[in-house]
């Protein structure tokens, strides 16, 4: 009993400090996220509070589950599924040819423009990496591009799918800053495709600045036939795009009945194809609940876990803490895109959203910034955190296909300037907040 209302003697601002080196602690020895958050926040319930407040972290757990806009997470990671498992991303690659054509350095233009598309139909960011390190990746070195360049497009490309709708981590931070993920939707647009556009510009400097790390493919030229086959793969794909975002944008559909159509339309696809089978389904629903069930978990620890800290006034304390640090909302703004950018290198996604957003929301819109423009901007960190060592998640999807000569440590290394670039997007949101909420 003596521990019950023990931790109460430490003050906040101890209890803050013992709260954040116990999860440091934690994941050091490899534990999931989830069952730390949630085990960090029961100690702490029982510590400041005592057993009367479990209950009210059930409660605060229940209603974030409950969401109804939540339904859309696992329509749109079973579209990513299914395209996973079907060939419509490989003939989507070849239908791209006519794009990047005899331009140099052609083949990681057509691979940025097959990763926006493929991110404007699912949002999931693994499985576009994997798609594009099998389809893509091998080739761009086998036609002799710089291997550098070849894996940054790759692991940039597939990470599109964070910026552009429906991006299933537009949906976790409306729902944890409860703004319309409408709204996110049709906010992100501009800034994802201008995020592609800087590793479009990119590309094209490069290779024209140096015209060995991007060489022309040479050949005959595509036939009219030959450029009609090719354009069929580009049909059912922005055929679903179309379906998914045109009844969002058009205000047919809520995103959560849009999920829905998306799915249908993948499903379709692959019956048209003539790819559909109960096995494809099974695998594909198999691996939409693995990965539902890692995103639930972790909103249940998280979720747990801020609602202890807010009871405890941990978050009146970070807040003033935050705020404290300059009276220029600039300042405390780039501040918290510090914070943000250091969590990404150890933490997941989800994780980030889900602790750090109920306290930077409120300090955001204190400061009279709009909460869908810094939603837009928090996904375009979470672009880094992708790409940023030592944990980068992309650069491990890249490496469980890359060849084997391809170490860990070149793709981080390849990656550099991709960060750089997500960096600048960040910095021109910040200076030009109309690209986001024109």
């Amino acid at each position: 009993m003596e521990f019950f209302g023990l931790l109460q003697g430490l003050g906040i601002e101890g209890a803050t400090g013992l709260m954040f080196a116990m999860l440091l602690v934690l994941l050091v020895t490899g534990i999931p996220l989830a069952y730390v958050t949630l085990l960090v926040a029961l100690i702490f319930a029982l510590g400041w509070f005592g057993p009367m407040a479990v209950p009210l972290i059930t409660s605060r757990v229940y209603s974030f589950v409950s969401s109804f806009v939540f339904v859309s997470v696992p329509m749109f990671v079973l579209m990513a599924a299914i395209l996973d498992r079907s060939g419509i991303a490989r003939d989507l690659f070849d239908a791209m040819r006519l794009v990047g054509g005899r331009l140099r350095g052609g083949i990681a233009i057509q691979t940025i423009l097959v990763a926006v598309i493929l991110a404007a139909m699912s949002g999931i960011i693994g499985g576009e990496v994997v798609l594009l390190g099998l389809i893509a990746l091998p080739q761009m070195l086998r036609l002799g591009y710089d291997k550098h360049l070849a894996i940054g497009v790759v692991c940039a490309g597939g990470a599109l799918g964070t910026m552009v709708p429906p991006s299933i981590v537009l949906i976790i931070y409306g729902l944890t800053a409860n703004v319309s993920i409408g709204d996110l939707f049709t906010a992100a647009f501009v800034p994802g495709l201008m995020l592609a556009g800087f590793y479009v510009a990119y590309v094209l400097i490069r290779a024209y600045l140096n015209p060995a790390i991007a060489p022309v493919v040479e050949g005959p030229r595509a036939t009219t036939t030959e450029k009609l086959r090719l354009l069929k793969g580009l049909f059912l794909p922005i055929l679903v795009v179309i379906g998914v975002l045109g009844s969002i944008y058009g205000g047919i559909a809520s995103v959560t009945e849009a999920s829905a159509v998306g799915v249908l339309g993948v499903t379709l696809s692959t019956m048209i194809r003539g790819e559909f089978t109960i096995e494809l389904m099974k695998a594909a629903a198999l691996q939409t609940l693995q990965t539902v069930g890692m995103i639930v978990w972790i909103g249940i620890g998280a979720t747990a876990l801020v609602g202890v800290f807010n009871l405890m006034g941990g978050i009146k304390f970070v807040s003033a803490m935050i705020t404290g640090i300059s009276d220029e909302p600039v300042v405390v703004l780039l501040f918290m895109m510090a914070i943000l950018f250091i969590l990404g290198m150890f933490l997941d996604w989800v994780g980030i959203a889900l602790l750090t957003m109920p306290i930077f929301v409120p300090i955001i819109t204190s400061m009279g910034y709009d909460p869908v423009w810094f939603g837009v901007v928090f996904c375009m960190n979470m672009q880094m955190s992708f790409l940023s060592p030592p944990f980068g998640p992309a650069a491990f999807y890249l490496k469980s296909v890359a060849p084997p000569d391809i170490s860990l440590g070149t793709i981080f290394r390849s990656l550099l300037p991709f960060i750089g670039m997500q960096a600048l997007a960040v910095a021109v949101l910040i200076l030009f907040p109309a690209i986001a909420i024109y």
